[in-house]
């Protein structure tokens, strides 16, 4: 099924099989971002972390995932939150 995305703010998608491989845990994420059970959402082969709020806490996130192996682009993938409220996004792996 199809996550929704916010349009007020970043969120990063990360190819779940690239989160596991790494040996990244939801709690890691929690203890740096305090995200609520929307903010973590597993759907399939994919993870949405967001909306996450400020510039730096997306910078810090993405510098932690390449830190733990992590290739921006064909890992995970951050969408910006910057479109119009009128337009509603779903995103899914397109290989699920």
């Amino acid at each position: 099924m199809p996550l929704t995305l916010s349009h007020t703010a970043p969120t990063l998608l990360i190819r779940r099989n690239a989160f596991e491989r790494a040996g990244l845990t939801r709690a890691l994420f929690d203890e740096v971002l305090n995200l609520t059970a929307d903010e973590f959402r597993v759907e399939g082969s994919l993870i949405a972390v967001g909306p996450l709020v400020g510039e730096e806490a997306v910078g810090d996130l993405i510098a932690q995932l390449e830190e733990a192996g992590l290739v921006y682009y064909d890992d995970f993938f951050e969408l910006s939150g910057n479109w119009p409220e009128w337009l509603q996004l779903f995103v899914m792996d397109a290989r699920a």
